[in-house]
């Protein structure tokens, strides 16, 4: 016998085999509902004739009695009958109702704990509980399959934007290797090191919280704060760089109350500004705006920087864009992207408004609702 005949016997055996494992699931399946049906019937016609039973005895005790009746045993056949078929409908619809959606869930379950996260399930009846319990299991499964995308995406974009840093890495530390090395040279080496592997780290950050906020399905819950002060706090912790390049500050923060997500804006304030303060050369000047709308609360930063052409403007929302190739090792082209998506998910906006050689203006619309 060929080893093609082997393969092809092999594949029938395997057919076969699956599909008598699929007959046998579908009878055993069958089996519970036949066996759920019977218990469920006799339960219930027990039940509906102790019911029955109370009902006559006591008719009995106020002096009606079925024995009066023309035909008595016909009327207890009746009853027999009534409870019979009372018992029979409501084994049918508890079986249907109950039994069916839970068996649903448990094999919906079985294809999440395989990797299906797909898996959304529907429920037509009228008990709140089970209803309540499949909203629940469909919102679990969503979650999951945003970790599972999450995990992918993050894998995809390390493998690629990793190369550069590593690449550098590998190259520090094998001129490392050079015995003829001054004090100076392996100094500067290993400075370059520590910098590749701090940008390592700035990077794998910025990858985790920008996958996990496209994916997530549900934020914690909003608090009421001052955004005024979150913005002097943001300001504050990036003092050393605007004073470090001597620039002039021009801050309109009146007292603002908003209801939302200070860790996730605090991480926009940052990345604005601090983009304003990189872009802008030395004895320049930004802006930061606080203003108070009907509907809607504006914050807008503004410097007077290198500005962006409109080629740049269409892309500086994408995943590791960066416009100005001059200042690459300063960012990973993660900050822009992940300021959109938190805005996004805050019901809000983010716009630019920039003008090449002039500067750039960053408007971001929060929704008081």
């Amino acid at each position: 016998m060929t080893v093609q005949e082997k393969n092809i016997r092999k594949t029938k055996r395997k057919k076969w085999i699956g599909r008598r494992r699929l007959f046998s699931e579908r009878q055993k399946k069958q089996r519970r509902m036949r066996t759920r049906m019977a218990f469920s019937f006799l339960g219930l016609f027990l039940l509906f004739m102790i019911v029955a039973s109370f009902a006559i005895t006591i008719l009995m005790k106020l002096g009606v009695s079925i024995m009066h009746l023309a035909n008595p045993w016909m009327f207890l056949f009746l009853l027999i009958l009534l409870c019979v078929f009372l018992a029979m409908v409501s084994s049918y619809y508890l079986v249907r109702k109950v039994f069916k959606p839970l068996e649903q869930i448990s094999a919906a379950s079985r294809r999440v704990a395989a990797g299906d996260f797909s898996s959304q399930l529907t429920y037509q009846g009228g008990f709140v509980e089970l209803e309540e319990t499949i909203r629940n299991f469909n919102r679990m499964v969503k979650e999951l399959g945003s970790v599972e995308i999450m995990r992918n995406d993050f894998i995809a974009d390390v493998s690629h934007e990793f190369k550069t840093p590593l690449s550098a890495i590998s190259g520090y530390a094998t001129f490392l290797q050079d015995p003829e090395l001054t004090g100076e040279e392996r100094n500067e080496y290993i400075r370059k090191i520590f910098f590749n592997i701090d940008k390592l780290n700035d990077l794998t950050e910025n990858i985790l919280r920008l996958s996990k906020l496209e994916h997530q399905q549900f934020l914690e819950d909003p608090v009421t704060y001052r955004l005024d002060e979150q913005l002097r706090e943001a300001m504050v912790l990036l003092e050393p760089k605007w004073s470090r390049k001597n620039l002039e500050l021009d801050l309109h923060l009146p007292e603002v109350s908003y209801t939302g997500h200070p860790a996730l804006l605090f991480q926009v304030w940052t990345n604005l500004i601090g983009n304003a303060i990189k872009y802008t050369d030395n004895g320049g000047k930004i802006a930061v705006y606080l203003r108070e709308k009907p509907n809607k609360i504006q914050v807008i930063v503004s410097d007077n920087g290198i500005g962006m052409s409109e080629e740049t403007q269409a892309h500086i929302f994408d995943k590791f864009y960066q416009g100005d190739t001059s200042r690459k090792s300063q960012g990973n082209g993660l900050g822009l992207p992940l300021c959109r998506e938190i805005v996004k998910k805050c019901s809000g906006e983010l716009h630019v408004e920039s003008t090449l050689g002039i500067g750039s203006v960053f408007i971001v619309n929060l929704n008081r609702n």
